[in-house]
């Protein structure tokens, strides 16, 4: 499926202004799995203690502001006996994220230095995105961010677009959108963005090219994180 043929991608002749990163699976990798295999060796029940007790909904509430005592409490409610593991989720997040993915990085800081206006736009808790802030110091880099857990509004929602574009001046068919994520990418569509559905660094820097967003890969790159 071509995301850019979606209804509202916007005047594709207009030259990109705006240019918003999404985070998790694009920056920086994410995989529950890794904080569980010590305590889950077995991997059908791991899966199935990721895709129904602490499942990617589950923990999209928290992306959305839950406090985890409250996502903690409402596991445990469905699975007393599987108390102790739900806590570890919060506890070995850390683990889930183990490394930034430097390609795509390198491609992230060349767009800051050749001079284009980047934001962020992420779904994410608002106390782990404070720790990933410290552990990753390349996501303070940017004019600014949105996170969704400080809203209570997460992609694809149009009104999480609708915000970061008001608070950071953006004009909707200017601002070219990445994110790994195509129910994402088609949210941002239908907000009137453009959007690239991100697989990889490399198609990256071609889909980049494609849009008319130049990368001068001789300038000087920021500091390393």
């Amino acid at each position: 499926m071509d995301l850019r043929s979606f209804a509202g991608y916007g005047d594709a002749m207009q030259p990109i202004r705006h240019i918003v990163f999404d985070i998790g699976k694009v920056l920086l990798h994410y995989d529950p799995h890794l904080a569980y295999k010590e305590l889950i060796p077995d991997e059908a029940d791991r899966r199935f203690f990721l895709e129904e007790v602490c499942s990617n909904d589950w923990n999209l509430e928290q992306d959305r502001g839950r406090p985890w005592a409250d996502a903690e409490a409402e596991a445990i409610a469905r699975h007393p006996d599987k108390a102790e593991l739900i806590r570890a989720f919060r506890q070995r997040w850390s683990m889930m994220v183990p490394h930034a993915y430097e390609d795509s990085v390198a491609v992230f800081r060349e767009t800051l230095a050749s001079g284009h206006d980047v934001t962020l736009l992420t779904n994410f808790a608002p106390d782990t995105f404070v720790e990933a802030r410290k552990r990753f110091p390349f996501l303070n880099e940017t004019r600014g961010v949105t996170v969704s857990g400080e809203l209570g509004l997460v992609k694809p929602d149009l009104a999480i677009y609708r915000h970061h574009a008001a608070t950071f001046d953006l004009d909707p068919a200017a601002t070219l959108f990445l994110d790994d994520s195509e129910p994402n990418v088609e949210g941002a569509l239908k907000a009137g963005w453009r959007a690239l559905h991100f697989t990889g660094a490399d198609k990256l820097r071609a889909d980049l090219a494609s849009e008319g967003v130049k990368l001068d890969r001789a300038k000087p790159r920021l500091a390393k994180a």
